[in-house]
């Protein structure tokens, strides 16, 4: 009784969501409204004790030193600064100056560091592919050497050719093999998630 309960509360949430996505009514509108704040709100809840937890462990690995002290001395580093930056007294929150001048100055280049080191990985895979000589590795170079080609910063009536060819790349073929990926995706984790809390017999198969 214990499991179904939860099971069975997400999957009426569910169908109910559903049924405000495919049938215009009012009332159902409304309730599908309501359930969608508590959703919210029980996501803020979820996200701040998974915060207050991440900062209990590291604190606890910092003055044990165990794991990797100086990495727990940087996340809280970075934790108090973003709390000090939006609770400090006049603060606007997420909007304050000096909110928008840590993300702009501090985050946003981490993040593009991250993501420039995404090349060194391709090319490790390229290469990797190259050594393997499979069908499907020839496919992915040929398909990254296609979007590189149309990618390349040239001007005149070549630049525009190639500009509106990956435009149309982009958002038709590209775009509908992810549009698919996501579908299928979220079909299989769908009914995969509904046989797991309605403790039907091979979820775990």
């Amino acid at each position: 009784m214990r499991r179904s309960l939860p099971g069975a509360t997400v999957v009426v949430v569910g169908l109910l969501l559903l049924l405000d996505y495919v049938i215009i009514n009012p009332v159902l509108a409304t309730l599908a409204d309501l359930v969608l704040e508590l959703v919210v709100l029980l996501a803020a809840a979820a996200a701040l004790a998974g915060g207050v937890a991440l900062v209990l462990r590291h604190w606890t690995e910092l003055v044990e030193r165990r794991g990797n002290p100086p990495g727990s001395l940087a996340l809280l580093a970075g934790f108090a600064v973003i709390l000090l930056a939006g609770f400090y007294p006049g603060s606007s929150g997420s909007t304050d100056p000096a909110v928008r001048w840590i993300v702009a100055a501090l985050l946003a280049p981490l993040i593009a560091a991250l993501f420039a080191l995404l090349f060194v990985f391709l090319l490790g895979a390229a290469r990797r592919g190259l050594t393997i000589r499979t069908r499907e590795g020839a496919l992915m170079l040929a398909a990254a050497a296609m979007v590189v080609v149309l990618l390349l910063p040239l001007g005149g009536s070549a630049g525009d050719w190639l500009a509106s060819a990956a435009d149309w790349t982009l958002s038709v073929p590209i775009g509908g093999a992810f549009r698919g990926l996501l579908i299928g995706v979220a079909i299989v984790t769908a009914v995969h998630a509904a046989r797991v809390l309605l403790a039907v017999n091979g979820a775990e198969e």
